[in-house]
């Protein structure tokens, strides 16, 4: 486990890389959480975590999505969505506006039944989930989750 001061030189010199998780439902709704910790606190946000040091791929998908769903999901049971950039300027889990976060965020698709997840309340506040279009149109989702779905053919507001 990394020491605050540790982690903090990390956040401030280098990009973070983590697994976002587009978790959609028989409809074609998406899992959000409303994030309760920075960067992107207050907003709506799809579930997600960080990569640690000497983790396998595999195992980082299974923790996150567990950690995020209390469902471990394998990736072998996900779509890759493709790699994003996010860039949090002045914003960090420390709230100290001298540096931002940067994330290299690897995506990917999953199918599940919003009755068998259990979700949990230490990273989000609430959950729900929307439309392709509810999240294109509302100011409180992240333009970060937002990013998912702009021009990508495979999602439409139509759906």
């Amino acid at each position: 486990m990394l020491t605050d001061k540790i982690f903090k030189t990390i956040v401030r010199h280098t990009p973070l890389v983590d697994i976002d998780l587009i978790i959609e439902d028989a409809n074609g709704r998406v899992l959000l959480g409303k994030r309760v910790n920075r960067p992107a606190k207050g907003y709506w946000f799809v579930p997600g975590g960080r990569i640690v040091k000497d983790e396998s791929f595999e195992k980082a998908f299974e923790r996150i999505s567990a950690a995020e769903t209390r469902s471990a999901f394998t990736l072998s049971e996900a779509s890759f969505h493709g790699i994003y950039q996010h860039i949090y300027p002045g914003e960090n889990y420390l709230d100290d506006p001298a540096f931002g976060t940067h994330y290299i965020t690897i995506a990917y698709r999953l199918k599940s039944d919003p009755e068998l997840l259990s979700l949990p309340d230490n990273q989000h506040s609430g959950y729900r989930w929307a439309s392709v279009q509810e999240i294109l149109e509302s100011q409180e989702v992240h333009v970060n989750t937002k990013n998912y779905f702009n021009g990508f053919p495979a999602f439409s507001a139509k759906r």
